[in-house]
């Protein structure tokens, strides 16, 4: 246990020391920020260009989801290609750790600097839910606010998951990133097509199901959780960790 606190400890620490980390969190509270404060009045205005709940600010429009798409592959494309490239991989698997000890410690590390990048967008609530500071209660309902965040964290530990297999097969950085944002791609083309398109048809309802972008526009935002959104997240985040582990003990046969 401590060689894997140890361990987390590190990479934690490594994101801290590397530009690119910062880079990742400048830009992406300059597009929270922007995208906050730019829409702001929607609160307040009817009609279409009013908007009904505070979060949709944010996570409902597509930018956000650029954004969004290109900071995962970039948060985890340097745990396993950059040790693979240095040398530095094999030293740390003949360390006493298991091989699924070395991906949790790194996918904890990986996910707590996620978290961390969220931690400012707390200070928009206030207004979004228009906050009132003489009775120190929310004028407007809390829970797309709370909702909203679960869906993120979840989400989030999904995309970072599979960009930690990817970055586990190869040696280049930028392969990782490039073949990770194709394969989250999966998850948020459907949410920006947004195609015309029976509600009640299959070919709708398998869209919706794989994209990301529409569960929070429809669900999350709205105050609502949809344990399948859940399952989706929880099944591919372990299905990718579960590779993970499988490609790292697959050195044993080269």
């Amino acid at each position: 246990m401590r060689a894997t606190l140890t361990l987390i400890r590190r990479e934690l620490t490594a994101y801290f020391l590397s530009p690119i980390a910062y880079v990742v969190l400048v830009v992406f509270l300059l597009v929270t920020g922007g995208l906050f404060f730019g829409r702001a009045t929607a609160l307040t205005e009817h009609g279409p260009r009013g908007m009904e709940f505070p979060m949709q600010i944010i996570l409902g429009h597509w930018i956000f989801w650029v954004i969004f798409l290109l900071i995962p592959p970039v948060l985890t494309m340097r745990l396993f290609a950059e040790e693979r490239s240095s040398g530095t991989l094999e030293m740390l698997l003949t360390a006493p750790l298991k091989d699924w000890q070395v991906v949790a410690a790194k996918f904890i590390a990986c996910f707590a600097f996620y978290l961390i990048l969220w931690l400012p967008t707390l200070l928009y609530l206030p207004v979004l839910l228009d906050f009132n500071w003489k009775t120190f209660h929310f004028e407007i309902d809390p829970r797309p606010a709370l909702t909203s965040y679960i869906g993120l964290a979840f989400a989030g530990a999904m995309f970072l998951s599979i960009g930690m297999f990817v970055s586990s097969l190869v040696r280049s950085q930028i392969v990782a990133a490039l073949v990770a944002i194709l394969f989250n791609l999966t998850f948020m083309l459907g949410g920006f097509l947004r195609p015309e398109m029976d509600t009640a048809s299959w070919g709708y309802k398998l869209l919706y199901f794989f994209s990301v972008p529409l569960h929070f526009y429809l669900d999350f935002t709205r105050g609502l959780i949809d344990s399948r959104h859940l399952i989706l997240y929880c099944s591919v985040a372990l299905f990718s960790l579960f590779l993970t582990v499988r490609s790292l003990e697959s050195r044993q046969w080269r």
